[in-house]
This record gives structure tokens, sequence and C-alpha cells, in this order.
């Protein structure tokens, strides 16, 4: 380690006084122009993470659907992940060392990590369409350069894309070539394989409109959309020819407004879905023949998806694992885990087969690599309807993008669902009736007075707070309420729900008064009254007993939606392979 060199470029790309920033599971974000030095050092980071691993690390320059003047960088670990979490720790120390403590923590970080400083690094980089976006990638290759790794620039790609090419790399071109073009058709083909097993029932012309976000999505759905035309027909809105990044458009503004993004006319239940900045999340939406506005948020992609494949292993495999109907109501239960998609992603790791969604569209499905293989060897051996069933499980295994939640790749798996199963937007939405919601925001002086246990659904601290909720609950029915400190900003996050909205208005009111008496509330005490646009919707669980609905929901399981959630939830699929282990599925 030329810690010469690194010092004399480290100070082209010096550190602001004061700054301080913290890596979290989207990596740093702020304004555009205090990033450069972050950029650098994350280009040496993502170095002494190659070496360490022996593997490809991704370093991908995007803020996702922050505001067009932002910008942030995350790394990729070897199989498509998010950092390792003690890595997210180095990459905090890293970026707020001052200038005379650089080489320090980079030899403090080598010796904790025990990383060969002789082995060779590899480091691919991507970018989103920010205006940013490239003279930040420089500043991250300076870094790669100046530890003597190697680097590919992808150049403009979706942040899911660049999660792919690592995984595709470090897989030896076992999960599918590194290129984009390798992306595309590996993608289009399952789509088109899954689509033609089609009948002409539900929307017989298949068609979407799309809201890019003016973002990297629209280039990369342009780019590709001839692959797979011929089972699917897009037209593009907020491609970026005109309009700023996220701007009254794209995935996070559908979802907090409720209300379709600018630029975009609906007519009677068309079939409509946006992605965010960086093309990682995507949510679905339509009019109905009243005029109403109806969002199909993550949840209710999980629930499609989910239902779907348990009819799939269902067809492939029944009287194999599954003795009798009675066992198919257990097939799909709910795990919870704490706020941040990262956390959901390792729970996923933990089945067979995994299926997760976070309520603002962020999600994916993955397969063991044991079931991979039981598919592999069922569409070669079985026969009609169980190798057909068979066959559309390998082409949807191939659709997904298993390295990280793809707003392209889950485009291209719920237009297949809808195909097959012969479902209207409107028959999609209908799966389940979401209880009335209600999320807000409490300004406290130190957010973390507030701790929490279960998932993020009971409060630890400060003392009295939860036994305060839970009395308020018991006021309401088919209610519940869960507060949570917010990561970004000293404020405490309501949420509530109940059998009517004005129920879940008051209760959400009430916990927020308690949250603001018990754990230091600032300013002006909450008070009743609000906006359309607070209004959220929420899973209500379709896997209870019975057919899903507002009143199957097992009380442990129902989850909050939004903000307050990027709320998650782990849902699992069962079933037994020959060894008899579980097939798992999560949401």
């Amino acid at each position: 380690m030329d810690l010469g060199a690194i010092t004399k470029y480290s100070a082209l790309h010096a550190k602001p006084n004061g700054l301080i920033l913290q890596y979290g599971t989207a990596g740093f974000r702020t304004k555009a122009e205090h990033l450069d030095h972050v950029m650098f050092r994350m280009g040496l980071l993502a170095v002494l993470r190659s070496k360490q691993t022996k593997s490809t690390i991704g370093v991908m320059v995007t803020a996702s659907h922050n505001p067009e003047e932002d910008n942030g960088v995350k790394l990729v670990d070897p199989l498509g992940e998010m950092l390792a979490p003690s890595w997210e720790e180095h990459a905090t120390c890293l970026a707020n060392a001052e200038e005379q403590d650089m080489q320090r923590v980079l030899i403090d970080i080598s010796e904790k990590e025990a990383v060969n400083l002789q082995q060779d690094a590899f480091v691919v980089i991507g970018r989103d369409t920010r205006p940013s976006s490239e003279k930040l990638s420089q500043s991250v290759i300076d870094g790669v350069t100046v530890l003597g790794g190697q680097f590919h620039d992808y150049g403009l790609l979706t942040t899911p894309q660049l999660h792919y090419m690592v995984y595709c790399r470090n897989t030896g071109g076992r999960y599918g070539k590194a290129t984009v073009e390798g992306y595309y058709q590996k993608l289009s083909k399952a789509f088109v394989e899954l689509t033609k097993q089609a009948s002409c029932s539900g929307d017989e012309y298949r068609s979407l409109k799309v809201d890019c976000a003016n973002g990297i999505g629209a280039l990369k759905l342009r780019e590709m959309e001839h692959y797979f035309s011929q089972g699917l027909s897009v037209q593009l809105f907020n491609d970026g020819s005109k309009g700023k990044l996220n701007h009254l458009c794209g995935a996070d503004f559908v979802k907090s407004h409720q209300k379709p993004p600018q630029g975009m006319e609906i007519k009677s239940n068309e079939r409509c879905c946006s992605f965010d900045g960086d093309a990682d999340r995507i949510v679905y939406y339509y009019h109905d023949a009243d005029g109403h506005f109806h969002l199909i948020d993550g949840d209710k992609i999980a629930t499609l998806i989910s239902s779907f494949l348990k009819e799939l292993l269902v067809e492939v495999w029944w009287g194999d694992w599954l003795p009798s109907k009675t066992r198919l109501r257990e097939i799909v239960p709910v795990y919870c885990t704490k706020t941040g998609v990262k956390h959901l992603h390792h729970k996923a790791q933990e089945f067979d087969i995994g299926v997760y969604f976070e309520a603002n569209g962020h999600g994916t499905a993955l397969f063991s690599t044991a079931v991979e293989m039981k598919i592999k060897q069922s569409a070669e051996q079985l026969e009609d309807k169980k190798r057909k069933a068979a066959k559309m499980l390998e082409n949807i295994i191939d659709l997904f993008n298993q390295a990280a939640g793809d707003a392209i790749s889950d485009m291209l798996v719920i237009e297949a669902i809808l195909a097959l199963k012969g479902l209207t937007v409107q028959q999609w939405d209908a799966l389940y009736t979401d209880l009335p919601n209600r999320q807000l925001k409490v300004q406290v002086a130190d957010r973390r007075v507030i701790s929490t246990t279960n998932a993020e659904r009971q409060a630890v601290t400060p003392p009295g707070l939860q036994e305060a909720i839970n009395d308020l609950v018991k006021k309401y029915k088919l209610s519940r309420a869960f507060v949570r400190p917010s990561g970004t900003e000293d404020v405490v996050r309501v949420y509530a729900e109940a059998d009517s909205q004005e129920s879940a208005d008051h209760l959400a009111h009430e916990v927020s008064l308690a949250v603001f008496q018990l754990a230091g509330g600032i300013g002006e005490r909450p008070q009743p009254g609000y906006k359309a646009a607070e209004t959220t919707h929420n899973i209500n669980n379709a896997f209870g007993p019975g057919t899903a609905n507002e009143h199957t929901v097992p009380k442990q399981c129902r989850d909050g939606s939004g903000s307050f959630a990027k709320e998650t939830r782990a849902l699992r699929m069962r079933s037994a392979l020959a060894s008899h282990r579980k097939l798992i599925m999560i949401n």
C-alpha cells in the first residue's frame, strides 16, 4: 500500500471540514457537492474489500429516489448483496476521517480484516443519470487505481443491473453473462417463454404504461424493449427527455402522494406502473370506472408472486410432499424483520424459496441451489402438466434478479403472472382489502431515546411508552400501532390502523401525543387533522386462514407499510423436498 500516493491523491479529493456522514442500507447520500471525498475513499474501501474476499466488488453511484441535486454511493458484496454490516462501519469511519488520519484508518481496516495487500483486486462501477454522477464515478476510479485495483466502468446502469453484474462475475458466469446484453437476453428469453403459455383471457392486449421517474430506467427499458415486445408493449413516460429526476414522478412520489405521476394520463382501468430513479422499486396503480386512484404496492406484488409460485409448486409435486389440501393454508407463513431491505434479503437467504418486498415496491425472490436443481430435474423428467409447470418455474427463476430488487425484472414477472393467470389489474387489486391506516411524525430532541424490539413493533424505551400504546389500542376495533425512531432525522414515526379511517386517525393522534409526552417531544404538540397525502395503504395479510380480507389478518403478522415501514416483512412459503427439507418463501 503506497501511503504516500494515497495521501497525494486524497488531497485532490479533500474532505469538507465538519462534514459527518453515516453509511446505511442505502450507502451514503447527501448533496452531490459534498461527496467527492467520499467517492474517492469508497474506491479505496472497495479495493480492500475485494482483496479480503478475493472477489469482484461493485460500487454504484446513485441516490435512488432522492432529488436530482443529491447523490450517493453504495458498495455491492460478492453475491450482489448489500455490504456486510462490519464493513458499513469501516465505510463510515473512512468517510469521516480527517486527512491526517486517513493512513491510520486504512491500516486499521486492513489489519482488523486481515486483508492480504498483495492480493489482486477488481471493482466494477456503475452510475445513474444525475448530472453529478459521471464526475463522482471518476473519483471512485481514482480511489481504486491509487490502491492498485483493477476496474471495469459499466457507465450508465440501473442499480439492480450492477448487482447482477457483480453476481455474474463472482459465479463464473453460472448466473449469467456479466454484460448489459446478457442481462437483457436472460430476462427477455424467460419472459417470452412464459407468456407463450398464456391464454387470451384477462387483458388480451398486453400493454403497460411505465413512469420511469426521468431516470436510468427509461434508458435501459428502451434498450431492452425490442427483446420482449412480442409479449408486452410498453409506453414510457417521464423518460428523461424533459423534467427533473424524481420530481412529481416515480414510485416514491406515487406511493407517498397516492396519485399518478405528472405527465401521465390514465384511462379507466388502464394498467400503469412507476419505477424510482435508479429502477430498483416498482409500484402499480390504476383508476377505476369512477375515477378513483388505486395503488398496488409491494405488499400486493408479494401476494401475487407468492400465490403463483405456490400454485406451480403444488402442480409439480402434489402428492410427493403435499398429502392433503389442509396443508395449503400452512404453506405461506409470514416473518417480520427490522426496517431495511438488507434485513429482508438476509432473512430470505435462510430458506429454500424466499419472496420479499417492502411496501415501497423494492423486492425480489430468492431460490436456493437445491431448489433450482430440483426444479430443473423435474422439468426434464416429469410429464404433461407437471413438466409444463416445472418448466414455468424454471423460467420464472431466470426472470427474477436474485441479486437485488429490480423494477424491470419485477415488472416482467408481474406481467407474465397476470397473463398466465388471466387476471386484470382490478382482479389483482381485489385479492385482499386494506385496513384504514395513518402515518405521522413526531419531532423529538433525540430520537435515540426510543428503542424497539420484535422487528420494531414494540417499544422498549422510554419506560411507559409501550404500555400507553397498548392501552390506546384497546379503545379501537381491529387496531394496532407502532412507533420507531427515524433513521435519518430526529423524529419518531407513528403508524396506526383500525377498522375505520376515523378510528385510525384518532389512534395515530393519541399515540403521537404519548410519544411527545414520554419521548421528549419538541415544538408544537401534535394536532388532529391530516392531509390526504399522509394516508398510505397497508397489507392486510392475504395468507391467514380462509380467504384473505380485512378480518382474517393475524395481529402478529399484519405489518405497516409506507415510509414508516420501509417496514418489512419476511413471508415464507413451505413445502418439502424429497429430503423433507422445507421450501420457503418470503415477503
